[in-house]
């Protein structure tokens, strides 16, 4: 426990802080990380490609490689795109003004100020 010792000071604030005092051989023997950093073998190669001068490196005339995810893409995102579409398309309608108009359509024609469309 004598090694956990503290000092109390106070600052130009007027505020105490404590500082605990350790002993010098545990400050040697306390490290932050035991192995050396590391880096890969090919950390004198640059991660990045050098400019080329073409946009996505492909030179003007020429039609870029298709990869194998391009297609899977496309025909999901449109597929999912049109298929959101037409159910939207088709939804109910559920608005209020809808609603209100054929509740007011209703108990017209039950009092019989507007004649039912399909009596005629």
């Amino acid at each position: 426990m004598s090694a956990l010792r503290s000092r109390i000071f106070a600052s130009s604030r007027g505020q105490l802080h404590i500082v605990p005092r350790l002993p010098v051989r545990s400050i040697q023997q306390r490290q932050l990380s035991t192995t050396a950093a590391r880096q890969a073998g090919h950390a004198e190669e640059s991660q990045y490609d050098p400019p080329g001068g073409w946009l996505f490196g492909v030179k003007p005339g020429e039609k870029p490689e298709k990869e194998g995810w391009e297609n899977v893409w496309y025909y999901g995102f449109f597929g999912s795109l049109a298929f959101g579409v037409v159910g939207y398309w088709y939804k109910p309608d559920t608005s209020i003004q809808t609603w209100a108009l054929e509740e007011a359509r209703r108990r017209l024609e039950a009092e019989g100020i507007l004649e039912d469309p399909q009596k005629k």
